[in-house]
């Protein structure tokens, strides 16, 4: 796949970016490089690689799930602008 000059000015509108002619030739190379890149990536097998979250081997640091502060609410709510009976209050945003 090959970016052409009037695909890069297009996707710098859509990113609202300014872009002159000069920048867009330097953009449409380096877009070039990066879907080449892309490309070469699709030429790997990777048929019988399993899928990971990290390249090093590590185990997930857990703690034990239990209520620490608990029936704190009205302590919370205390600052709000406006609160009943322990949940905040906000403007109706439907009508």
């Amino acid at each position: 796949m090959s970016v052409d000059i009037e695909t890069v000015k297009r996707v710098a509108k859509l990113s609202r970016i300014a872009v002159d002619d000069e920048k867009a030739e330097r953009m449409k190379g380096e877009l070039n490089a990066i879907l080449g890149f892309v490309e070469q990536l699709n030429e790997v097998d990777v048929e019988n690689v399993e899928p990971m979250t990290s390249v090093v081997m590590t185990d997930m640091k857990k703690r034990v799930d239990e209520v620490t502060d608990g029936d704190r609410a009205e302590d919370i709510t205390v600052n709000a602008p406006a609160s009943e009976d322990s949940f905040f209050m906000v403007p109706k945003v439907i009508e």
